[in-house]
């Protein structure tokens, strides 16, 4: 059934659309089991619907890109929330951000612990701060003033997460959830929206590399790296090798080449993913819409976890290329 939206005021149809991702990387067919497989793409399709509601009824994008991201966060095949990797330190640091295109609002979380869902923290910063980025032990104090429940080790353990930090605890070695070697990907979830105003939003959250030291921040949280939205041009959230992503400021150019270069919406996202952002040496990929609620989901890695719904008719949930 297609639901679009008829404007009387301005006599246009306004359609609505969501895109997720849940990484990219070394992602090649017939390397994971088929019952794998269906799982990730019922995963994936859980969260996509749970976003898409939320537009169908006439809610806010912001609203739409949270409750996607939470149910990736609240599974344990995506390095965020409950799937997310083991530090050096043998814990989790998570990282989040969240923007909306009509204002520029925005909010961010880095290095937090045991919050279940840092996107929503995430938006909390931004709906219930003068600020935009908390970090660390301030970013944990904001989320205990707001009622947030710690919780244990316990409900972060994976034996797949402990099993990939068990190998490479011991090195000066870290590793990318999706990296260069087998079954390897970035891994990082995210979710864009275009909602019946024609506004627009992004979400990102991520449980960053295995065995990060130093406090390792990578693109996710950062507004313009690795997540970004603005009604005038699109609405973005990337995946990939973060130290790269943050150096080309990904989200924000793909904006940029729309803004003042005209470019569309895939011909940013395309020029950005398949040529800049491989030539000073980074790889994955990123989901993009504008106000309009046209999508893209390029990525220049072998696959990536990601799913699309339009209001005009338009579905796809796939992994590789």
């Amino acid at each position: 059934m297609q639901f679009v939206i008829f404007d009387f005021k301005n006599h246009i149809m306004k359609n609505f659309s969501i895109a997720i991702h849940g990484g990219a990387g070394t992602l090649v067919k017939g390397m994971m089991t088929s019952e794998l497989e269906a799982e990730y793409k019922s995963a994936l399709k859980l969260a996509l619907n749970a976003g898409y509601t939320i537009l169908e009824n006439g809610g806010s994008a912001v609203d739409a890109v949270e409750k996607a991201v939470i149910v990736l966060e609240d599974s344990h095949l995506f390095n965020a929330g409950k799937g997310a990797v083991f530090t050096a330190d043998e814990t989790h640091e998570m990282d989040a951000s969240i923007m909306e295109g009509k204002t520029l609002n925005a909010g961010a979380v880095s290095l937090i612990c045991g919050i279940k869902n840092p996107i929503s923290l995430a938006k909390d910063v931004m709906e219930k701060s003068e600020h935009v980025f908390l970090a660390g032990e301030g970013a944990m104090q904001f989320a205990k003033m707001n009622d947030y429940k710690i919780e244990d080790a316990s409900y972060f353990y994976d034996e797949f997460r402990h099993n990939q930090w068990l190998e490479i605890k011991d090195t000066d070695s870290f590793q990318l959830d999706h990296a260069k070697k087998k079954d390897s990907k970035f891994g990082t979830v995210g979710a864009v929206a275009c909602d019946v105003k024609g506004n627009i939003a992004a979400a990102t959250s991520t449980g960053g590399m295995t065995n990060k030291k130093f406090g390792r921040v990578g693109d996710s949280p950062m507004v313009g790296a690795g997540n970004y939205a603005n009604n005038k041009t699109c609405a973005i959230s990337c995946t990939g090798s973060g130290e790269f992503f943050i150096r080309g400021v990904v989200a924000y150019d793909v904006a940029c080449l729309m803004e003042h270069k005209e470019l569309s919406l895939e011909e940013a996202s395309n020029e950005v993913i398949h040529k800049r952002i491989l030539e000073i040496g980074g790889d994955g990929g990123l989901i993009a819409v504008d106000s309009k609620g046209n999508t893209a989901m390029p990525f220049n890695t072998e696959g990536m976890y990601r799913a699309s719904k339009s209001s005009n008719g338009k579905e796809e949930v796939s992994i590789y290329k």
